[in-house]
Formats: C-alpha cells, structure tokens, sequence
C-alpha cells in the first residue's frame, strides 16, 4: 500500500436516523479520534431537541466541533462550514489525532471532502427583494417552482422552505447564466486529504420507522416548547435555522396555521423526504464505502466492518 503524505480525514455519512451517532463514537474512541460536525443545523445554540443533537453524556469523553456555535438569527453557509473544517483539521492534526467529519449535510460534507471553490458571485440586493417579495405573496412553493423551471438538480436538493437558499441559486442564475447544480458539478473531485468515507444506509421501511419514532421521541422531549422559545426570543421564519426540518412545521402550528397533529404528519413526511434527497446526494459521490445497518441487533458486526474499511484504507493498523 502507498503512503499518502496528505492529512488523513475520516468522515461517516448517512440519512437521518440511521445511526450515525452510536457508531461515530465508538469508531473515534478506537481511532483517537475528534468529531466535526457535518450538520448545517446543530452549529445552533438553543436548538437541540429538533436537531437530535447528541447529548453532552452520550459524547463518552470524545471532543465534538463546530456545535453550538453561533446564535439562531445568524445566516451559516458552506462556505463558512468549509472554511471552519479546514481550520480544525489541521488543529486536529497537529495534536496528533484523527480528524472525523460525522452529517448528513450532504453538500457541506462533500464541499470539504473535495475542495470545492466556491466563485464569489456577489448579491443583487433589488433581485432578492423581488423574490422575497413574491414568496411572501405567492407562496414558498411557487417560488420553488421557478427553481425547478430553471434548476431541477438544485430544486432536488433544496426544500420548498429553505426560501433564503432557493433565492440564492435563482440569484446565482439572474446574475451569471449559470445553474448552481452546474458550478456544483463542475467542481474537480480531488482531495486534499487522505481521505476515507464511510456511509451507512438501512432498509427503506425500516429507516422511515426509525424516523416517525424519533419525531414521536422528540415530541415527547419537548419540540413544541423548544421552537416557541425560539418564537418568543424573536427568531423569525425568515432566519436559516428556523426553516430546519421539525422548526417550520412546529412554528406554522404555534402560529395557528395548522393543528398540531398535521404539524406532526408533516414533519414525518418531510423527514422521509429528506432522507431520501441525503441518500440520493450521497450516492452521487464517489469513493463512499457502504455499510447496511439493517440488522440493528448485530452492532458488533457492523462496526467491526467499518473498522476495518478505515484501518485498511487510512493504514492505521
């Protein structure tokens, strides 16, 4: 086997719900490993519950990034997420340990993992007043649709919702000619790193159980309060962070749009089809070594799989 003389990386992704957190824990206890956070939600203080964010005690002692980082009016882009892992992996590596990317955002993880240049386009201001302006008439769906008339990749990718992101890739094509989903594509695909992906996926049925189950947990836990609290301090549905899946639809109950059972069932909708958008992203990238997690009662079996996949091709043996 050669050895590379660039940083390794490690990094595990996967949809929503599928385990990610368990195994990432156990595989960064065997491999001194760091976490970095791979989730455009959880750099968010005050916004736990809806972001299944891992608990203080579930991290056993293992040091956790780019978490509770910025307040929830403030506008985190990938570029920053990028700029930000660069940082703490080479941090991470001149203490001596193994930097591990762990999310499922699947454009932030992948913009790291290769690089990506993002072009500074520049804003037009009056441009996205008009579309802010024709959201808040028409609607946040006939927005969308003007995205997938122009970028049916980039309307994929993105949720009706994420008003601020729609505007930005319709803004992105006003001022350039360029779709986003095309600047995406034309990135070159060479790391930096020595890098190792890991991805995990579940039975379909299963995994969207798992999914309705933690919405129910969550409620159990406390959403509704959360996202009121959120409410209360001034978070608007225009912040980035409020158009988070389990925030939009909670907020449109609590501002007396929907009963809350239809928040609910559209919460679990909306999560089924963002896990199916993470796993479509994720099977688009190359070098992903695949793990199914369908047998949940054999972990052991599991991670001594990955284990290995990371040993072999990081030669940590």
């Amino acid at each position: 086997m050669t050895m590379s003389n660039k940083p390794k990386l490690l990094v595990l992704v996967g949809p929503t719900a599928v385990g990610k957190t368990k195994m990432s824990i156990e595989l960064a206890k065997t491999f001194n490993a760091e976490i970095i956070s791979g989730d455009s939600m959880q750099v968010y203080r005050q916004m736990d519950i809806g972001t299944a964010k891992i608990k203080p005690e579930e991290m056993d002692g293992i040091p956790h990034h780019l978490i509770d980082i910025h307040e929830p009016d403030y506008p985190y882009s990938v570029a920053e997420f990028q700029a930000n892992c660069r940082h703490l992996i080479e941090d991470i590596h001149a203490r001596g340990k193994l930097p591990f990317i762990v999310g499922g955002t699947g454009l932030y993880v992948e913009s790291v993992c290769y690089n990506f240049q993002f072009s500074e386009v520049g804003s037009d201001e009056e441009f996205r007043k008009e579309q802010f302006d024709y959201a808040d008439v028409h609607g946040p769906e006939k927005l969308h649709e003007k995205l997938r008339e122009i970028d049916p990749p980039s309307a994929e990718r993105l949720h009706p919702n994420d008003v601020r992101r729609v505007i930005r890739a319709l803004e992105i094509y006003h001022m350039t000619g360029m779709r986003q989903s095309d600047q995406l594509a034309a990135q070159k695909k060479e790391s930096p790193y020595d890098l190792c992906i890991v991805g995990l996926t579940m039975d379909r049925q299963m995994l969207y159980k798992r999914i309705e189950d933690r919405i129910d947990e969550m409620m159990e836990e406390g959403l509704v309060q959360e996202v009121a609290a959120l409410l209360d301090h001034g978070v608007g549905p225009g912040c980035i962070s409020m158009q988070g899946l389990g925030y939009k639809e909670i907020a449109s109950y609590l501002r007396g749009e929907v009963p809350l059972e239809t928040a609910v069932s559209e919460l679990k909708r909306d999560t089924r089809r963002f896990a199916k958008r993470q796993l479509s992203w994720f099977r688009h990238m190359k070098d992903i070594h695949w793990v199914d997690m369908t047998d949940t009662a054999n972990f052991s079996t599991s991670f001594a799989m990955i284990r290995d996949i990371i040993a072999e091709k990081l030669n940590l043996k």
